[in-house]
């Protein structure tokens, strides 16, 4: 799996041939393209630290497979737009330091506990000394959701977080980010009745119509016992310690001043789609439970793709600043528009004059897609069908 040969003209390829069949090499508008099943649904052997939801994520066998193959124990692995975390928790399993970053302060609300979880004795201590059924402000429109003695009990809990601020310990940061992704679903392991999956909230209007067409009601549900079952499953994998010092920041990923110069080995990240996913309607309930004003959040969409492919060039100078010399960037695009806009080619047109060698193209194949069909698989609607992930080398 690791034999290489060397291209001069693009640097060191893999040659991947243990995933049943050997990887087709296709040159198509002066890119390099690498075919394969090179991560799939089968391998899922990832740790349940990472079974949190967030809308647009890729599973953890993606950065798992760049940071193997291109990382040392102790390196620096990044993600500038974090989401849920996924690169950063992974690096830090695999024994690499972590830094991530992401506009949106859910995300490091996400991803931090998991990096320091606690016991489950400690999360069964602390929501023990909550009281959960003191009298909290909260909206009667969530009533559409929640059972009204569940809602008095996610308010209670909300106002004694936000109460908390800076003092909120690692048990208090855990139980935070388990309610966060408790919040709404679409099974009786939520606070919520039956709605949309866990990665993005329907409007209350919408809600609304949902109850009407299914003649629902919220059920009443044990908030604590949700939490303590959720943290059970997810705690099974808890390390005893990680690796080195982890960088989470909040902010815009063409500014990362928290990350030095020439200081991370390999970033492995997806940035926002083009015109696809709208993060902020996905998260205003999960907003309103952390005290975050969805407002206030800068999160990109791009209607076009000039404005698009500007972003990302911003983004990629960035990332030739902090990646060292030899170092990886794998910048996964997915495909959007039903394949007519292949955003590597952009991605490629935005790294243009950087100090970053394009490698080439990886395109996992999944199963149920063809080769003939990798450049516009049929049957995908608005969302992505392969990972699609550009391979640079830092000069």
């Amino acid at each position: 799996m690791k034999q290489m040969r060397h291209d001069p003209a693009i640097g060191p390829i893999w040659e991947f041939d243990d995933f049943g069949r050997p990887t087709e090499i296709v040159e198509r508008d002066g890119l390099t393209y690498f075919v394969n099943e090179f991560w799939t649904a089968r391998q899922r052997q990832s740790s349940k630290l990472h079974e949190i939801s967030y809308r647009a994520c890729f599973k953890a066998e993606l950065p798992r497979f760049f940071i193997e193959r291109l990382t040392a124990p102790d390196d620096l692995v990044h993600d500038p737009f974090m989401g849920r975390g996924t690169t950063p928790l992974e690096a830090a399993l695999l024994g690499r330091r972590a830094a991530g970053n992401d506009v949106n302060p859910l995300s490091a609300m996400l991803l931090q506990p998991r990096l320091d979880p606690p016991t489950l004795d400690e999360v069964a201590a602390k929501l023990a000394e909550i009281d959960l059924g003191a009298n909290a402000e909260t909206d009667p429109d969530l009533s559409v959701f929640f059972h009204p003695k569940t809602l008095r009990q996610i308010a209670a809990l909300r106002a004694w977080l936000i109460g908390q601020g800076d003092r909120l310990d690692r048990a208090g940061r855990w139980i935070r980010m388990v309610a966060l992704n408790r919040l709404t679903g679409h099974s009786s392991g939520f606070f919520s009745v039956y709605t949309l999956p866990p990665n993005q909230a329907v409007s209350v209007q919408s809600q609304r119509r949902i109850n009407q067409q299914r003649g629902q009601t919220p059920p009443e549900r044990d908030v604590p016992g949700l939490i303590l079952r959720k943290s059970r499953l997810m705690l099974r994998d808890r390390p005893p310690q990680f690796a080195g010092q982890t960088i989470l920041t909040t902010g815009s990923a063409a500014k990362t001043p928290s990350l030095q110069t020439a200081s991370v080995a390999l970033v492995v990240t997806s940035p926002p789609f083009l015109d696809i996913v709208d993060y902020a309607a996905d998260n205003w309930l999960r907003c309103w439970f952390a005290g975050i004003d969805p407002s206030s959040v800068a999160i990109d969409r791009h209607r076009t793709v000039a404005e698009w492919t500007a972003f990302v060039r911003r983004a990629l100078a960035e990332l030739a600043r902090v990646v060292r010399p030899g170092g990886h960037i794998a910048f996964e695009v997915g495909e959007v528009r039903n394949g007519k806009v292949l955003l590597e080619k952009h991605v490629a047109e935005a790294a243009l004059n950087l100090p970053l060698d394009p490698l080439g193209v990886l395109i996992n194949q999944q199963q149920f897609t063809k080769t003939a069909n990798v450049w516009g698989v049929g049957n995908n609607a608005r969302g992505t069908n392969t990972n699609r992930i550009c391979l640079f080398r830092r000069q």
